[in-house]
């Protein structure tokens, strides 16, 4: 599975980590910035993130910032984007089952790179449950 992602410079540190954990899992991943931890503007991360997602270049996203918040709302704006911050892997699991989120959100300032790990394991191993959740999605 391919796999976007990219950070602000509150994310960055957790981002590298992330890259050499998931592609040692064999995923293929495509750091979309920044390249430091000099401050920079979220909107633009998140979108080249989102856009690759709308573009049908990745089925999924991963936005680090310092608390996912910024990120998630950046991503939020773009319609077709169901970005989910998540700093736990329960949320992770039913952002993906029932909201069928295609971007997780995760704030490096909240939780540590081994919790982050557990995080994107579960959304990333979670299918959509469609159904009645289908029905709610189709909504907005």
């Amino acid at each position: 599975m391919k796999i976007a992602i990219a950070a602000d410079h509150g994310g960055f540190e957790l981002k590298q980590h992330l890259i050499k954990y998931l592609t040692a899992k064999g995923y293929e991943v495509s750091d979309f910035g920044t390249d430091s931890d000099e401050s920079v503007d979220y909107p633009i991360y998140s979108a080249k993130v989102t856009s690759a997602i709308l573009e049908n270049e990745y089925k999924l996203g991963l936005l680090l910032c310092g608390t996912g918040i910024g990120m998630s709302l950046a991503a939020n704006k773009i319609p077709g984007i169901r970005a989910a911050v998540c700093n736990d892997p329960f949320s992770a699991q039913m952002a993906r089952a029932h909201n069928d989120a295609n971007v997780l959100c995760i704030g490096a300032r909240v939780i540590g790179s081994a919790m982050a790990e557990f995080i994107i394991d579960e959304f990333l191993n979670t299918t959509f449950e469609g159904g009645r959740h289908k029905m709610r999605i189709d909504m907005f």
